[in-house]
């Protein structure tokens, strides 16, 4: 169970935004129920239940209570799995009792954030288990939208991502953020060991000195010159050969590490991206590489969602569902009471 200060971390960090509040990026059919109650008089008490479509890892759980804590009344009854853990298809990871109207108009946004976030979350898995012990660091934000980069940033977290890029991602996962520094700057400079020593100068020295060692010389002959520039205070070099030039090899990290051994640099690290996935990954251990860390973007940004669905099971007392279903709840002994009042309390 979570903790006070944890809930009240995650109610400010995952807090609902005003469209959402005002069910703007709702279907317009939830409105349109939402209304006819109203003018109806109806507000049934139901128990709604919530489950995927796929096995996976649920992410999402926690952006849905925050939602769900600032709509629902304080005799509703939420019970729901937590942040991160394995689900079945077709299980039920959240149920909701309330008075329909209350809730209606959410079931877009719940669905939506538990769909995309548990398939990044779940291709996260996928890299860090075959990378596995070597970390992963999810570099994605780049290939989504803005506006929802951090929560892909967040999910890659949940996958088990030892970092990740933005700041608000960051923050949501509530590690720092991770990162080199880019071509642009190095082009922007004219030279790499120039580029890196101004990182040197610059940057917070509790940040990693990575070079990035791609960029205009042969990435051991690079990888070098920065190690000789910065010498221990150099945590390592990032390859990220592009596909023009053959991208990073097994064969490429394998001279990169024998070059700085035999320059006396052992302690400097190895960094792979570029177009990493798990086959790729596979590749570099089945060619004994010597990676230290993969940076991974589209494979775990580019993940297709789990879908979800949400069923009405019971309206008051009675189990009532639509064909195909069976009517009443469903026994899931994983699923526990969240507690509302304290999510209100500290909001």
């Amino acid at each position: 169970m979570l903790e006070t200060h944890e809930i009240d971390a995650i109610t400010r960090l995952f807090a609902p935004s005003a469209d959402t509040l005002a069910g703007r990026n709702a279907d317009i059919y939830f409105l349109r129920t939402r209304q006819i109650m109203d003018a109806e008089g109806l507000a049934p008490v139901v128990t709604m239940e919530v489950f995927p479509n796929g096995d996976g890892l649920l992410c999402g759980i926690r952006e849905a209570l925050a939602l769900l804590a600032r709509v629902l009344p304080a005799d509703a009854v939420v019970e729901a799995l937590s942040e991160g853990v394995p689900m079945q298809a077709k299980e039920v990871v959240l149920r909701i009792r309330a008075p329909y109207p209350t809730f209606a108009i959410y079931e877009t946004a719940i669905l939506g954030g538990l769909a995309s976030e548990s398939g990044w979350a779940t291709a996260a898995q996928a890299c860090v288990q075959a990378a596995a012990p070597v970390p992963v660091i999810s570099f994605g934000a780049r290939h989504v939208h803005p506006d929802v980069g951090p929560r892909m940033e967040y999910a890659a977290i949940v996958g088990g991502c030892a970092g990740c890029a933005t700041p608000l991602g960051a923050a949501l996962a509530e590690i720092q953020p991770g990162g080199t520094l880019p071509h642009a700057l190095i082009l922007c400079m004219g030279d790499t060991v120039a580029a890196t020593q101004a990182f040197d100068r610059v940057i917070d020295p509790a940040v990693n000195r990575i070079a990035l060692v791609d960029t205009f010389k042969d990435e051991a002959e690079e990888s070098l010159r920065v190690a000789q520039a910065l010498g221990e205070r150099l945590w390592g070099i990032r390859l990220d050969t592009p596909a023009e030039r053959g991208r990073v090899t097994p064969a490429l990290v394998t001279e990169v590490r024998a070059r700085l051994d035999q320059a006396g640099f052992q302690y400097v690290k190895i960094v792979v991206s570029g177009g990493i996935d798990p086959p790729r990954i596979g590749l570099f251990k089945a060619r004994n590489a010597s990676v230290d860390a993969y940076g991974i973007g589209s494979a775990i940004s580019g993940a297709r969602a789990i879908d979800f669905t949400a069923d009405i099971k019971m309206v008051g007392d009675e189990p009532r569902a639509k064909r195909g279903r069976i009517p009443g709840t469903t026994y899931n002994p994983r699923l526990e009471r969240v507690a509302l009042s304290a999510w209100r309390e500290v909001r």
